[in-house]
């Protein structure tokens, strides 16, 4: 065990264990009601510039092949740096089907999910539905209140009740 109180320099750092304990945990016995721990990813450049990646993590394992797949990451991205008008990006991808697809991408101006235009199903849950809203990725079409969308042309399905509200149908 050490125990370090200052700052160390390091090209870099592997830490293995032979079981499922955690390699690296922090803590913080602060009793206040601010941030602890924290965890701080700081690209510190002389010279930032849009579009700098400031940090990545890979959530990695092995295939059946024995090859080390980037399973899950998580992206940061500086999109603009002028001060005052600063902007950020944080973009999620995963394995789907042998593809790295971006799943999530937290972007300045807007939030796209399945930015790749996969074959990915979206769907929020209710206390009472687990499909209250669904995207079916392969045919292209949106429900409401239910998983199910029938007929190849239906773009958007509500399913159960519909509400009238200043006198427009809502369907």
């Amino acid at each position: 065990a050490a125990t370090f109180n200052s700052t160390i320099a390091a090209t870099s750092a592997t830490f293995t264990t032979a079981d499922n304990n955690a390699q690296l945990t922090l803590v913080s016995t602060d009793a206040d009601a601010n941030v602890g721990p924290l965890l701080v990813m700081n690209r510190n450049s002389a010279s930032p510039a849009d579009n700098d990646v400031i940090g990545q993590i890979q959530f990695q394992g092995e295939n059946s092949a024995g090859e080390t797949i980037n399973y899950v990451t998580l992206f940061s991205q500086i999109q603009d740096v002028t001060d005052g008008t600063e902007d950020g990006r944080f973009f999620v991808s995963a394995m789907t089907g042998g593809t790295d697809f971006s799943r999530l991408d937290l972007l300045s101006a807007e939030t796209v999910f399945n930015q790749d235009s996969a074959d990915i199903d979206f769907r929020v849950e209710s206390n009472g539905n687990a499909n209250m809203l669904f995207v079916d990725g392969g045919n292209d079409a949106v429900g409401i209140g239910g998983a199910t969308i029938s007929g190849a042309s239906t773009v958007l399905q509500v399913n159960g009740d519909m509400r009238v509200e200043n006198s427009v149908v809502l369907a």
